[in-house]
């Protein structure tokens, strides 16, 4: 991992190749059902707004101290792409999040990506605490964080549950 980019990482169905402005194209499509909105709110973007959004995030953050790290998840046995993930690493914490299209959903792929994702972040980027923001009736994002390790706690933002990973450095819960 470097403080320029991420790191392509790779589980056991996926590759997790760093987001790239030319990969809106096909993320159009994969996030194009409204569905997928139904937590976070928004909705689908046009291919422009996309290319534009991945062009940002190539970039990174314009902030020194935070690292935007986001890649895109491509299916090993297809070759085609079925989402993201992506972590926002500040110091030793990185909050992550993740999206795979409604036409993979319910394969795993976001539970395998999630895990992934937490592994890669603390076994190569000295993240020592990991966490996500989900909404508490989105159960299905819950089990996909339970999967990574994460728990939830009691401290809420802008609506949604902190999840975290214990700092595995400190013991904390």
């Amino acid at each position: 991992m470097t403080n320029h980019g991420p790191e392509a990482f790779a589980t056991e169905r996926l590759d997790a190749l760093p987001l790239r402005a030319v990969h809106a194209e096909e993320m159009a499509v994969v996030l194009a059902d409204p569905a997928l909105h139904t937590f976070t709110g928004g909705a689908p973007e046009d291919l422009d707004a996309l290319r534009t959004r991945y062009t940002r995030w190539e970039a990174g953050s314009p902030d020194p101290a935070q690292r935007w790290w986001n890649w895109v998840l491509r299916v090993r046995a297809d070759g085609r792409l079925a989402g993201w993930v992506q972590a926002t690493v500040s110091g030793p914490q990185a909050e992550i999040a993740w999206v795979v299209g409604t036409s993979r959903q319910g394969l795993g792929y976001a539970k395998e990506a999630a895990a992934g994702l937490v592994a890669h972040l603390t076994d190569r980027a000295a993240v020592r605490q990991v966490v996500a923001h989900i909404h508490p009736d989105h159960t299905a994002s819950a089990a996909v964080a339970a999967a990574a390790g994460l728990v939830p706690t009691d401290v809420w933002e802008d609506g949604e549950r902190r999840w975290h990973r214990p700092d595995a450095t400190s013991g904390a819960a």
